[in-house]
């Protein structure tokens, strides 16, 4: 499964971007996704994950109340929606899909079978 990340860029605090992670494998709809993110000099973190149908969703703490994922299964894409961006966001994002619909222990990068090439997110201050 081939991963395509984009949507990067450069943002002011505040700012808002939208990441896309697109596949052509028609098994991507069936397949949970999380989104990754790793700032420069610290361990890659989870950010949120999405289930195939995209009736559930989890995120971690840092980014409840600003970040949505969503997704359009007839695109084979999941968005992450990134609003109040803040300097500490700056990180390249990786998504990644999981081998199966699970949503057990998803906040795991071990969870994950296939990851995209990562897009680099920076907010400056």
């Amino acid at each position: 499964v081939q991963l395509q990340a984009s949507g990067g860029g450069l943002v002011q605090t505040g700012g808002s971007l939208r990441l896309s992670c697109a596949s052509s494998q028609r098994t991507f709809s069936l397949r949970s996704v999380g989104w990754f993110r790793q700032a420069p000099g610290k361990e890659r973190e989870f950010v949120a994950a999405i289930s195939p149908s995209g009736g559930r969703t989890i995120y971690a703490d840092s980014v409840k109340g600003r970040f949505t994922v969503s997704r359009d299964n007839a695109k084979n894409t999941v968005y992450l929606q990134m609003n109040s961006l803040l300097p500490e966001d700056t990180a390249v994002y990786y998504c990644a899909a999981n081998s199966g619909g699970t949503m057990l222990e998803i906040h795991r990068e071990t969870s994950y079978a296939y990851w995209g090439q990562g897009t680099l997110v920076t907010v400056s201050s």
